[in-house]
């Protein structure tokens, strides 16, 4: 079963809104130096459908290359088209990735034996293992834990992302799939430490571009049973989990790189800065954490 930490990198533009792929190879270094245990680009924190099909196949092929073998590679399909989401497995296998993420269809709507049968499709043709991106918030359902027992139950079907911070839910999902090999991973950062103590595998983190140290550690000590030490860590930093979430992902996360010093601070439209007061705010839980 796959387990870890893995941060949702973001996508750095240049001033010009280009795609900037020596800060991106910056930022790359940076989470391999950290130990992290994975890394996650495209997806909603990646502003995948802010980019061009060139620009999300450059994007895999330099995290694969920068990842060189030291961290897991996990980007995400983004699509609700059955075969642009095959396609898109296709491209990540053969570029050398260790694992897809695969967004439940969106903006459609789906029933669930809907949802079934996309997966369906999905587990007969990867060679790939796939993780389930469940967010309800943007795709309007919520994978329930019974659809999850059948989805689990597919070879190549290996986990979830699942970004429902209903802690219930995610303890139904550990509890109904607990006999699989399926690795259930929170995509908040705040639901990490209670759903590793769940029995959980992980998260997908987007506070691991800031500080993917600390998310690494969450996970390690977590899954070595020191439950003081992972809980020293998520309430020392619940403040900046809950910054990093301002307005829409990713603004915070790019606003706290900017300010860091770092690649990564201009979106593409429709995304737009960080409110001035929430950036004051970020700023100062950065200040309080040694960061900036």
């Amino acid at each position: 079963m796959i387990k870890g930490a893995f941060t949702l990198i973001v996508t750095p533009f240049d001033k010009n809104f280009k795609l900037d792929e020596d800060g991106f190879r910056e930022l790359i270094r940076r989470q391999v130096d950290s130990g992290i245990h994975g890394i996650a680009p495209l997806g909603v924190t990646g502003e995948s459908p802010a980019l061009t099909d060139a620009e999300i196949r450059r994007v895999v092929e330099i995290c694969v290359d920068e990842a060189g073998g030291k961290c897991l590679v996990a980007p995400d399909t983004c699509s609700c088209n059955l075969e642009q989401t095959i396609s898109r497995l296709k491209l990540y296998s053969e570029l050398g990735c260790d694992l897809a993420v695969v967004f439940v269809p969106f903006l459609v709507l789906p029933k669930s034996d809907g949802v079934l049968e996309f997966y369906k499709r999905i587990n007969e043709v990867t060679d790939i293992p796939v993780l389930i991106h469940n967010a309800p918030g943007r795709v309007g359902i919520n994978v329930e834990p019974a659809l999850y027992a059948q989805l689990a139950r597919m070879p190549h079907i290996v986990g979830t992302k699942d970004g429902n911070k209903q802690l219930d839910h995610l303890a139904k999902v550990i509890h109904v799939t607990k006999e699989q090999d399926f690795g259930v991973f929170t995509g908040k950062d705040t639901t990490a430490y209670p759903v590793m103590m769940f029995g959980g595998s992980g998260v997908f983190t987007v506070a691991g571009n800031v500080i993917p140290e600390v998310m690494r550690d969450i996970v390690d000590f977590s899954l070595k049973g020191d439950r003081e030490a992972a809980a020293r860590l998520h309430y020392d930093h619940y403040e900046l989990f809950e910054a990093l979430r301002f307005e829409t992902n990713p603004m915070a996360a790019k606003e706290a790189l900017g300010s860091m010093g770092l690649p990564g601070q201009y979106l593409r439209l429709p995304l737009t800065r960080l409110s001035e007061s929430k950036r004051t705010v970020l700023k100062e839980i950065l200040r309080q954490k040694g960061l900036i």
